[in-house]
């Protein structure tokens, strides 16, 4: 009521409905780790289409898968990707390579390339005096204190243009305005002095020193010493707020390395998300996938985590930094692509597979499959893609790395297993104002009425088994789940239950000729 009544007549008062909307979170946003061109190093960057790759990360490399995954990702229907990229420094013992180019204007000063390769290589850069004595003025400095710098990338023909630069301290001054403005350079040492002089003209090369690095190699690289504190390699994904599918393309001629695998995989249980593992390159028929069942072939794979699912074969696409020849590819981009697609048509929770889960850009795959060698990999966990006729190459499997019939797991199928992700995550955004309200029938029928209006909302869309909302999910919060001893413990305790759909993996079609009628 209103805290103070002091004349007569009429308080209006507004009073809280107790609803708080659960918004669904996003289901598709695939994370991709490895080598690139170019780009920020241990840095998690979110983009939106190819263009940003090609724009921030120097888009496709003939010494790395991840660029063609990328591609084949929005190729086929994805929409945002968070890029981590990784340098692995060439030894020292093998000579003097600085990870940065530099471009040095003489004896004078140098500046750096923004970030790691042999990109900087092609960096040219100058200095001149055009400015006016009015903007010195208005930054405290005289005409002589300020130039401009004029940067270019002599692969590419992008230039960046800094106006009104300046060695002396203040807003313009050349190390902070390259550091928030520059994708090329940066300062290279240490603050410039006050007292530099700033030259009339000159020009600025780079040294042509530094490399693309060497292969990535899983200790050094994806999982460093202290990475998960300092949020490097595979643990830069610690930089973003979410991310629901990880693809980690091989990094080098040999495949991922089975303990990154594993590692993957247990983070992706820790982030609810899920790790698309692509094939090994050997696995060059049914017989290498199947291997002998202990210690080759799947059984090698890295994971039999619920949070991973196994797609074979490799793709065959045309590579355009080898003459548009045909190369075995990874699938694991195309496949995130489908996912995106199937999710934004359908929901998460429509099986990734079928006739509509059609592969673009594909010319064909590296292992065609009979039905019959497609029935031994299912029931081993490995989702085929096969070639249909009419259709054309298609995902024709949505089980997880835990849908080996020996298993017998709940979480047997990829739209279930999403769909309790992507519920898990939701609420767990959706119920933060819950912590410190107090613990009594009012709060437990607040969490009832927005945790079941969420749930009813996907029922309404399909999301679920059942033709009534009772048959399809529940939600329990009261007394009975939450006893005198949580509350004096300060917990809540909210169970929600759901009837996932699950794919018509199987089709059985029974026909039986009738016989003639009898006469009676």
């Amino acid at each position: 009521m209103p805290t103070q009544l002091t004349y007569p007549g009429v308080y209006i008062e507004e009073i809280s409905s107790g609803v708080r909307s659960i918004t669904g979170v996003a289901t598709s946003i695939t994370a991709f780790i490895g080598r690139t061109l170019r780009g920020p190093v241990d840095k998690a960057v979110t983009i939106n289409s190819f263009a940003d790759f090609e724009r921030i990360f120097g888009g496709l490399w003939a010494e790395s898968y991840l660029g063609f995954a990328v591609r084949d990702f929005y190729l086929n229907g994805g929409s945002q990707a968070i890029i981590v990229r990784l340098f692995q420094p060439r030894p020292v013992e093998n000579g003097p390579y600085p990870n940065r180019a530099k471009i040095k204007f003489g004896t004078l000063f140098s500046l750096e390339a923004a970030n790691e390769g042999k990109w900087g290589n092609n960096l040219r850069a100058s200095i001149d005096i055009d400015v006016l004595d009015d903007v010195a003025k208005r930054m405290g400095l005289i005409g002589a204190d300020l130039f401009n710098l004029t940067v270019t990338d002599i692969a590419t023909g992008k230039i960046e243009r800094h106006s009104n630069l300046s060695f002396k301290s203040g807003p313009r001054r050349i190390d902070k305005v390259l550091e928030a403005e520059s994708q090329m350079v940066r300062w290279s040492g240490k603050v410039p002095p006050d007292s530099a002089i700033v030259p009339n003209a000159v020009e600025g090369e780079a040294d042509a020193a530094s490399t693309d690095g060497q292969p990535l190699e899983t200790k050094d690289s994806f999982n460093p010493e202290n990475a998960e504190k300092e949020k490097k390699g595979l643990y830069a994904l610690e930089q973003v707020d979410l991310f629901n599918l990880l693809c980690i393309p091989p990094y080098s001629e040999s495949d991922v390395d089975t303990g990154l695998i594993s590692d993957g995989a247990a983070y992706c249980e820790r982030r609810r998300a899920m790790l698309l593992v692509d094939p090994p390159k050997n696995w060059t028929d049914k017989e290498k996938a199947k291997g002998d069942g202990s210690t080759t072939g799947v059984a090698a794979i890295g994971t039999n985590s619920k949070n991973a699912a196994l797609f074979f074969p490799r793709l065959v696409q045309s590579n355009p930094k080898h003459d548009n020849q045909k190369e075995d590819f990874v699938p694991c981009g195309a496949v995130a692509g489908i996912f995106a697609r199937t999710d934004t048509q359908r929901g998460v929770w429509k099986a990734p597979a079928g006739l509509d889960a059609t592969l673009v850009g594909v010319l064909g795959l590296k292992v065609n499959l009979t039905d019959a060698e497609n029935g031994e990999l299912n029931q081993l966990g490995i989702n085929c893609l096969r070639n249909i006729p009419a259709v054309g190459n298609v995902v024709w499997g949505s089980r997880t790395r835990e849908g080996d019939d020996r298993l017998t797991s709940e979480w047997k199928y990829i739209p279930v297993r999403r769909t309790a992700l992507f519920i898990e995550e939701s609420l767990y955004r959706g119920t933060q104002w819950v912590v410190f309200e107090p613990n009594d029938e009012p709060l437990w029928a607040q969490i009832r009425l927005n945790i079941g209006a969420f749930m009813h909302n996907l029922f309404r869309q399909g999301a679920f088994q059942g033709s009534t909302p009772k048959e399809a999910y529940f939600v329990k919060c009261d007394k009975e789940t939450t006893t005198q001893s949580d509350i004096n413990l300060g917990i809540v305790n909210i169970i929600v239950g759901f009837a996932p759909l699950k794919p018509a993996e199987f089709v059985v079609i029974k026909l039986q000729q009738m016989a003639g009628q009898i006469q009676t």
